[in-house]
C-alpha cells in the first residue's frame, strides 16, 4: 500500500511539473512570436524609407540625365549654327555653294577659251611686249647709272680711308702692372679683409708672396690660420 501511495504522489508531481513546463514553454513561444512580430515591423519601418529614398534617387538621376542630354544637344546645335555663320562670314561656302562656284568657273573658262580662238588676245600680247621693251632699256640705263655712282663713291671712300687711318694714331695701352701687383685679392684664397691685414703687416705686393724673403716669411706666418694658406705662394707665382 505504501508503494502505491508513493507512486501516485510521484505521478502527481510529474504531472504538475509537466504542466508548469508546458505553461512556461507556451509563454516563451508567445514572447518569441511577439519579438519576431516587432522585428518584422521594425524591418518594414526601416526598409520603407530606404526603398523610397532609392526610388527618389533613381528618378532624380533619370531626370538629371535627360536634362543634361537635352542641354548638350542644344549647345551642340548652337555651336553648329555659330560655326556655319562664322564660315559664311569668312567666305567659306558649303558643298552646294562650292559646286555652284565650280560650275560658274567652268563656264567662264569655256568662254575664255572661245575668246582665245578668235585671235584677239595674241595682238594684245604683242602690244604689251612692244611696250615692255622701252621700259627694259630704260631700266638698263638706270642700272648703269647707279653702278657708276656706286663705283665713284667706293673710290672716294678708299681715298679717304688712308687719311683717316693716318690721322688717328693708336693710343699706347696703359699697363697697370704696379697696381695689379699691389692688389693682393688677385691671389686665390685671399679676401679683402686678409689683404688689408697683410698690407698692415708689410706685405704690399704679390711678389712678396710669390718669392718671399726671410722677413716676408715671418710676416706671412701670422696668416697661417687662414684657409688655403699653403697654396698662397703657388697661386701668387701664377700671377707673376
Amino acid at each position: 500500500m505504501a508503494k502505491k501511495a508513493n507512486k501516485s504522489s510521484v505521478d502527481k508531481v510529474v504531472k504538475k511539473v509537466n504542466k508548469e513546463f508546458e505553461k512556461t514553454s507556451s509563454q516563451i513561444e508567445a514572447l518569441i512570436n511577439d519579438a519576431l512580430k516587432q522585428f518584422d515591423t521594425l524591418q518594414n519601418q526601416v526598409q520603407e524609407p530606404v526603398r523610397k529614398m532609392l526610388k527618389d534617387v533613381d528618378e532624380l538621376r533619370d531626370r538629371e540625365m535627360k536634362r543634361f542630354n537635352d542641354e548638350f544637344e542644344r549647345r551642340v546645335n548652337e555651336f553648329h549654327d555659330l560655326q556655319n555663320n562664322l564660315l559664311e562670314r569668312l567666305g567659306f561656302a558649303s558643298k552646294e555653294a562650292k559646286d555652284e562656284i565650280k560650275k560658274a568657273a567652268d563656264k567662264a573658262s569655256g568662254k575664255s577659251a572661245a575668246k582665245k580662238s578668235d585671235g584677239k588676245k595674241p595682238a594684245a600680247k604683242k602690244a604689251t611686249s612692244a611696250k615692255s621693251k622701252p621700259k627694259t632699256a630704260k631700266a638698263k640705263s638706270a642700272k648703269s647709272k647707279t653702278a657708276g655712282t656706286a663705283a665713284k663713291s667706293a673710290a672716294s671712300a678708299t681715298k679717304a680711308a688712308p687719311k683717316k687711318a693716318a690721322a688717328k694714331k693708336p693710343a699706347a695701352p696703359r699697363a697697370p702692372k704696379a697696381a695689379a701687383k699691389g692688389d693682393l685679392t688677385r691671389v686665390k684664397g685671399i679676401g679683402p679683409v686678409t689683404a688689408n691685414k697683410m698690407k698692415e703687416a708689410g706685405i704690399t705686393s704679390i711678389d712678396q708672396i710669390a718669392n718671399p724673403s726671410e722677413a716676408d716669411k715671418e710676416k706671412l706666418q701670422a696668416f697661417s690660420n687662414v684657409r688655403g694658406f699653403s697654396t698662397f705662394t703657388d697661386e701668387a707665382k701664377k700671377l707673376t
